[in-house]
Formats: structure tokens, C-alpha cells, sequence
């Protein structure tokens, strides 16, 4: 099985995020012993980022909240306390992953007018280059992307666009190490600190049960990993190893590109279905958004109507894109709202779904 084998470049955040970056040089794989047991595990075929020694910082040493949680793991999942003490001594605290989460939090502010908010966003993600490397992923993963198709029913251009906008096809998967960002949070981050100590959770149990080292592993400040940029709870619930080799690994691209497939139709995927319909006309007033639900009907009589068929979708949420000179509104169909679970946004799910038809565009 081919396996594209990268080191992990920039930070982005969580499940979500898109950043370029010019990309690394690859590293070849090594064996590594799991921190959990006492026995090497045996090398596996996996894209690990390059080792660096670690040492006992004590950042997280001697700590309340610290020795709770280690309770947790050890009567809830078996951990043996003592070796998970040594794991967590070696995280490193950082204020400048407090200062990124901060940063993440939405302005009041809204412009009074159209201002190309939607231009500059597009920019970012659907450019020939970009295109380009697009279109050499899907040339090298076609099987596997027809393959995740015909299991999920999730088509190709989904797929290759979450991955090029979440981590420009594995070009910038993120460099800070997971064991780092999920402590940081987990233990100094009072605002977010419940969600992020399940995260630490979950990533340990992942790393114990496909016998990672647990100080390894990189990638956004967040805690986000691999290609498709999961967080450690969406590891748990939607990663598979679609290339069969036992083991389930999200710095494949073989296991992303079924993971991600496999996200989309546990949130609703709808195989053959539309994504969204560009709408003719304006409906200033209206409230808009991927949340929002309106009659076809009602917006038609608001003066909006369908550039193209909205097949037998009764209902639609009211898209409204600021293309610089005025409003450019869309029926956000009930696929564009899947592409909504991977990241709240629609800038996102419309950046992702219009780079994956340009990427299917290119390959003809």
C-alpha cells in the first residue's frame, strides 16, 4: 500500500483550520515503545514525526487538577498510575497556546456593509497551485477515494476538499506536539478546561491502544491530528483503518481519506444529493447562516429564486457570501449542513465543497 509520509508543518484548529505552508522533507519511519507497557512494539508502517529526547519538565508535576485526572484514567480505563505520571511530567505548558486560544474567539463586530469577506476567504484555499496539488492527491488516492465512495457514499471532491483545506494534503499538518497543546489546556485553560481534559482522554487511550508513544505525536495547537486534523474524540468515534493493516493512523492518507468519509455519513451525508444551489435576487433582512431553516417557498415569494434545481428539498438555510459590491445569496442544502459538522462555518463548508469541484474540475 502506498503511503505518502510527511513531517508535520503548522498549526490549525481543531478538525478544522487550513494554513500554507511550503512543506517539509519526509521522514522514514521507526520502530518506537509504547510508554504504557513494558514490552517494544513491533515497527509498524506509520508516518511518525521525527523524535526529539524529552525530559521530565515538571510543569505538570504535583498538581490537584493533575493527579484527578490521572485517578480518572486509572480507575475508568486501567492505566497504571505511576506510568501515567511519567507521560503527563513530561508535557511542556505553553502561554502561547493560551494566547491562540484566546485569539479563536468570535469579534462583535459586524462590518456595515459588503466588504469581500468571502473573496479574501476563497483566496486563501482555491488557487492554481493549490488546485494543482489537489489534483495529484486524487490522481495517486484514486482507488482509495473511489473505494471510500462506494463504502460511505461520500464523493471524492468531498473528501480531497476537507483535506486540502484542513492541511494541504498532509503539507501542513502541524508541529506542536499533542501531548503539549491537550495538557496545556486540559490543566491551565479553566475556560475550556472539561472539553479538553476529555481530549487528553481520548488521546491517550489512542495512543496506548495503537502503541504510540504518547510524546510524539503532532499537530495543531489544539490538539487536532493527521490529514483530516480530528481531534482525539472524533478519532474514537469515526477513524478507521480503511487500508486494513490492523492499525488505525490519521498521518495516512489511506486511513484519512476513510476516516473523513466515514465522519461525513455518520453526520448525515446524503449520496447523490446537491450541496447548495446559487439563489438570484437579494433578501436583505433575512436572517442567514448554515443554522438557518426557511421554506423554498417562502423565499421565492421573498423575490429569491433557484439557479438550478433544488431537487425535492422543501426547505433550505439562507447563505449569504459578501463578494465586495453586494451579497451573493445560496440554498444551503442539508449536505452543505454535513459539511458544517467538521467546523462551524460557512466561509468553511462553501470553501470546502467549491475547492473540491475545482480540484474535479482540473483532473478532466
Amino acid at each position: 500500500m502506498r503511503r505518502l509520509v510527511c513531517l508535520l508543518a503548522c498549526s490549525v484548529f481543531p478538525l478544522v483550520g487550513g494554513c500554507s505552508s511550503t512543506p517539509e522533507p519526509v521522514t522514514t519511519p521507526k520502530p518506537f515503545k509504547s510508554a504504557f507497557i513494558n514490552q517494544p512494539v513491533p515497527e509498524k508502517n506509520v508516518s511518525q514525526p521525527v523524535n526529539r529526547q524529552i525530559v521530565s519538565t515538571g510543569d505538570f508535576n504535583n498538581r490537584p487538577n493533575v493527579d484527578q485526572f490521572v485517578q480518572r484514567m486509572v480507575t475508568k480505563h486501567g492505566f497504571n498510575h505511576a506510568r501515567l505520571q511519567q507521560v503527563l511530567a513530561q508535557a511542556e505548558r505553553y502561554d502561547w497556546i493560551i494566547r491562540l486560544m484566546d485569539a479563536q474567539a468570535p469579534s462583535s463586530g459586524q462590518p456595515s456593509g459588503p466588504n469581500g469577506a468571502w473573496n479574501r476567504y476563497r483566496a486563501k484555499f482555491i488557487t492554481p497551485d493549490n488546485v494543482q496539488n489537489g489534483v495529484n492527491f486524487w490522481r495517486e488516492y484514486a482507488s482509495e477515494l473511489s473505494r471510500a465512495e462506494q463504502v460511505y457514499g461520500v464523493p471524492p471532491e468531498i473528501i480531497v476538499g476537507i483535506i486540502g483545506v484542513e492541511t494541504r494534503w498532509g503539507r501542513v499538518m502541524g508541529k506542536t506536539r499533542i501531548l503539549d497543546a491537550l495538557a496545556t489546556l486540559a490543566f491551565d485553560y479553566p475556560r475550556r478546561a472539561e472539553f479538553f481534559a476529555g481530549e487528553l482522554e481520548s488521546f491517550l487511550v489512542m495512543t496506548r491502544d495503537e502503541g504510540l508513544d504518547p510524546t510524539e505525536p503532532t499537530g495543531s495547537y489544539a490538539g487536532a491530528m493527521g490529514y483530516g486534523q480530528f481531534m482525539p474524540s472524533s478519532f474514537q468515534r469515526y477513524a478507521v483503518d480503511f487500508d486494513g493493516n490492523g492499525h488505525t493512523n490519521l498521518w495516512d492518507p489511506v486511513d484519512a481519506i476513510g476516516s473523513v468519509a466515514n465522519y461525513f455519513k455518520a453526520h448525515g451525508w446524503q449520496k447523490g444529493q446537491a450541496v447548495a444551489v446559487r439563489g438570484q435576487g437579494q433578501l436583505p433582512g433575512y436572517e442567514h447562516g448554515f443554522q438557518t431553516r426557511y421554506p423554498i417557498a417562502t423565499l421565492r415569494r421573498a423575490g429569491l429564486t433557484p439557479s438550478a434545481s433544488v431537487a425535492n428539498h422543501q426547505e433550505a438555510s439562507l447563505l449569504r457570501l459578501d463578494v465586495g459590491n453586494r451579497y451573493q445569496y445560496w440554498y444551503g442544502l442539508p449536505n452543505f449542513y454535513t459539511i458544517t459538522r467538521y467546523n462551524h462555518s460557512t466561509h468553511y463548508a462553501m470553501a470546502v465543497w467549491q475547492l473540491g469541484l475545482a480540484v474535479k474540475a482540473a483532473r478532466r
